[in-house]
């Protein structure tokens, strides 16, 4: 088992180049099933759910080659099968991307329902009523998802919730269908840009990603033979940034896109920290207590339900009480009983907590319960007093890449250690 110790009680100083988008990227690698061709992707996250979704692509009959450790190239052509490796899928939550990019290009698809975080309850419900809209028949059993369809027929489809899974799988399983798809209330968020973008430069013709309505003229092919690279990670750049204000350091963030980061920006500055945003790079920096706040997750632009428990830490020692209230997920909140064993006094029921800010907090071995939370406690040990323990790290590890070797360069005293 592995573990990371953090000796607390260090500002992090210093420069942090942050990864390509973990939440692009797994829809942008299954979303090359639709290409008939050769893509290159650069930009690429390491990080493992990024490798399981290339394993697949390799299980289905695709040719992946790692050209560095942040590009890949997929050569789609001899696909030959839409049954995805069951075991496999049911590890990551972005496995049901296959769906729809499966659906798109075979007009079948198998994928074992997908794992991940849990965060409660998450359903596909969205992602079932596009498919059926399109044509397709969809059942769910034995912890299976199989569609089919003779064909695709594009339609307007409206999003009864503004879910970002559903948009995309929706954008995959369209972009080779007959006439045009309207999306109606889809999500909005930075890496839905993202994927519009790699399939337009493929060949598809989508129109409005990132507004009200989402427009898909269906085409016949998606050539490929181009290389696309990955937006910055707005949740790790957003990660860092709250670090730097809990630790009371001083960071410069670079490769990130600040417009995406508006939301935190403006909380940061609310409980005292400093941003200095420049381009495609940020400064952020706080040397005195931070102040209270209410915090309301969103969908994009709102405040990410992913910065939540990051942000909490920060509260956690915050003058004053705090609220955050979690719209998007209804068991965001287990990561507070960690920070309670650290000294926090945080009262959370259903999908509200009240954050009593304490004055610091101490060092005890912790567990991840989710990624988000993962790199919340990590954040927790930084500022901490004493020396933590972290365990559970394969959920930091499916969406952060290096996250240690990043913080120590920053000044953390932290080791991932073998028990």
């Amino acid at each position: 088992m592995e573990k990371l110790v953090i000796t607390g009680g260090t500002p992090l100083k210093g420069e942090v180049v942050i990864s390509g988008a973990k939440n692009a990227a797994v829809a942008i690698i299954p979303a090359t099933l639709l290409v008939n061709g050769i893509c290159t992707i650069e930009n690429l996250p390491n990080i493992s759910d990024v490798k399981l979704y290339c394993d697949i692509l390799k299980d289905l009959g695709a040719i992946v080659t790692w050209n560095s450790e942040h590009e890949v190239t997929i050569d789609t052509r001899k696909i030959d099968s839409h049954k995805t490796p069951l075991d496999v899928t049911r590890k990551f939550r972005a496995s049901y991307y296959l769906i729809g990019a499966l659906l798109g290009r075979c007009k079948h698809a198998i994928v074992g329902s997908p794992g991940g975080c849990n965060l409660g309850a998450r359903p596909i419900d969205q992602h079932i009523k596009g498919f059926e809209a399109l044509g397709a028949t969809v059942d769910v059993s034995n912890g299976n998802i199989a569609a089919s369809a003779k064909k695709l027929v594009g339609t307007s489809i409206y999003m009864d919730v503004v879910s970002v899974g559903a948009t995309i799988n929706i954008m995959l399983a369209s972009v080779l269908a007959e006439g045009t798809t309207i999306i109606d209330n889809p999500a909005k968020e930075p890496h839905i840009v993202d994927v519009a973008n790699f399939l337009n430069t493929m060949g598809a013709d989508i129109r409005g990603a990132g507004t009200d309505i989402i427009k898909i003229n269906g085409v016949k092919e998606l050539k490929g033979n181009a290389t696309y690279s990955i937006v910055p990670d707005q949740i790790e750049a957003g990660t860092f940034m709250l670090a730097a204000v809990a630790s009371k350091g001083d960071v410069v963030i670079k490769n990130c896109i600040t417009k995406h980061l508006e939301s935190i920006i403006a909380k940061i500055v609310e409980i005292g920290g400093n941003v200095d945003a420049n381009g495609d790079h940020l400064r952020v920096w706080c040397s005195k207590r931070t102040t209270k706040a209410t915090i309301k997750t969103l969908p994009y632009p709102g405040f990410p339900t992913d910065l939540q428990p990051q942000m909490g830490v920060a509260l956690s020692i915050s003058d004053g009480t705090s609220i955050i209230n979690e719209s998007i997920w209804e068991s965001r909140f287990q990561y507070t009983a960690e920070l309670n064993k650290m000294g926090a006094k945080i009262t959370a029921q259903g999908k509200s907590a009240v954050f009593e800010g304490v004055k610091s907090l101490n060092a005890s071995p912790v567990y991840a319960t989710d990624l988000r939370a993962g790199a919340a406690l990590i954040i927790a040990g930084i500022v901490a007093k004493g020396k933590t323990e972290i365990y559970n790290l394969n959920h930091i590890d499916r969406g952060y890449e290096n996250i240690e070797e990043k913080f120590r360069k920053l000044g953390a005293k932290i080791e991932r250690v073998s028990e």
